[in-house]
Parts: C-alpha cells; structure tokens; sequence
C-alpha cells in the first residue's frame, strides 16, 4: 500500500453539507488552511460552489469573488503550498489557475463547461475527472440503480479520460474519481462497492477519492455529518489500502493516522 496524498477540502460556501458558512470570510478561510496544512495535507482543494443535493446556482461572479482571493492569499503568505480548485466552470478554472492552482478537480469530468477540456489542456494544470450519475452539477438524491457499478463507472471514466486526451490535456496529467454518495447513487452499497473494487480502475489513472463525511456513511442510525467522523476514517483508510493515491477529506489528521494504521496491516 502506498502512503496517499491528503487533500484538505476548503469550502468558501454558505451551503455544504458539513461545512457550509464557516469560512467564507478570507481570514477564517485561512486561519483554515493553516490548520489542515498543520494536520498534514498535502494539497488544499478549495471550492466556492456547493453541488450536493438541494444547493443552489452560484454565478461565476460570485464563485470567482469567493475563491479567487483566498488562493491569491494563500499563495502569497505559503507560497509552497499545492493548492487545486473545485468547479466545474472554466473561467473559474483559468482564472484560478492563474492566481496560483495547480490542479483542476471538476466533478462533471468537462459536461458542465464545454470549454473546460481547453483551459486544462491550455493551463497544463492537473486535472480530476469524477463520475457522477447526473448530467448537470446539481446532483440529486435518486436510488439509481447498476448491473455493474464499477463497470459503469469505468466505462465512463475511461471515455471522458479519451475525450480529455484528444482535447490536449496529456494523460500523465489525469486523475479520475469514481464518484460517492448521492453522485453515485443514494443507495449505499453502491459507494461501498466501489470501495471494496476500487484497484479494478487503477490502470485508467491515479485514482481520488472522497469519502469525507458523506451519506452513505450515516448507517443504521442516520447519524448526521457531524457523527460521521469514525466512518469517515475506515472508509478512507480502506480506499487507500485498496489503491487511492489522493483522499479528499475535512478531517486530515484523523484520515492521516488512519492511513497510516492501515498500511501496516
């Protein structure tokens, strides 16, 4: 097992699920990098958008009024730190780019802007491409169902990996994610599975997940977010052990020490 890339989430939002409201003032988003660098994170995934079930539209005004100066900032006071953008936007995408991200993670894999495919090839930056079950951003709640789950689920990665390539993005480049939760479906056993099947999509790219936190963690009890943390760390821990390279998370100190439990196993 290798030791996975912890990417600290930053939501600027009012509206996400867990973390929604408290750092969309630049000095406590901030005061937020500080604390998951100092957890251990690797890379700081920063988002201005909310796109899980029930969020609303956000303009690109907006988006880029919330993120773009946080990772201005960023950059200025820890000019080493790896930082990636979460939006599905391009402008979004370039201008934060621009401002200093490194890596593009666009969870409509380039449906939700048909210019998104060319600001990555144009930028150079790192991209991740996620499986999601809707066509839009705005994901829904829905009982999707699957024959195969991790069939589909590389079936559309692998076409969205070629689709990407044939627009320039150069394959070294490309991380895919397989989705979770509501993206996948708001059946549980499907986001399990792809847990338990996760080294089958290996030899598409590196592969990212995101496990952090989300509803098919709230078990028998329908625990909310909040009590989702011991869920949180075994399913991040056995996506790494069966073959993550990065894992998305809020709780990075607690995923690390996990991580590192399952590795000497």
């Amino acid at each position: 097992m290798n030791t996975p890339r912890i990417v600290g989430i930053l939501n600027t939002t009012p509206d996400s699920y867990f973390d929604g409201g408290k750092f969309n003032h630049i000095d406590d988003a901030l005061r937020r990098v500080g604390g998951l660098l100092q957890e251990g994170a690797d890379i700081i995934d920063i988002g201005g958008e909310s796109t899980g079930p029930g969020s609303k539209d956000v303009s690109t005004d907006e988006e880029l009024s919330r993120v773009i100066p946080v990772i201005k900032e960023m950059r200025n006071q820890k000019p080493e730190v790896r930082i990636s953008i979460d939006t599905y936007k391009a402008e979004v995408a370039k201008e934060a780019v621009a401002a200093g991200a490194y890596m593009i993670n666009d969870i409509t894999a380039g449906r939700g802007d048909a210019n998104m495919f060319a600001v990555m090839a144009e930028t150079n930056a790192t991209v991740v491409l996620m499986y999601a079950k809707d066509t839009s951003a705005r994901t829904t709640v829905a009982n999707t169902d699957y024959d195969d789950v991790i069939e589909t689920v590389s079936a559309f990665l692998s076409s969205r990996v070629a689709e990407a390539e044939g627009a320039g993005v150069d394959r070294s480049r490309i991380i895919i994610d397989p989705g979770m939760g509501h993206f996948v479906s708001s059946k549980p056993e499907y986001s399990f599975e792809i847990l338990r099947r996760l080294h089958e999509l290996k030899d598409i790219a590196p592969i990212f997940v995101s496990p952090s936190r989300k509803s098919f963690l709230a078990g028998e009890e329908n625990l909310p977010p909040s009590d989702r943390l011991p869920a949180t760390i075994v399913a991040s821990a056995v996506a790494a052990r069966n073959g993550a390279t990065y894992i998305r998370t809020h709780d990075v100190l607690a995923v690390r020490r996990g991580c590192a439990v399952m590795r000497n196993l």
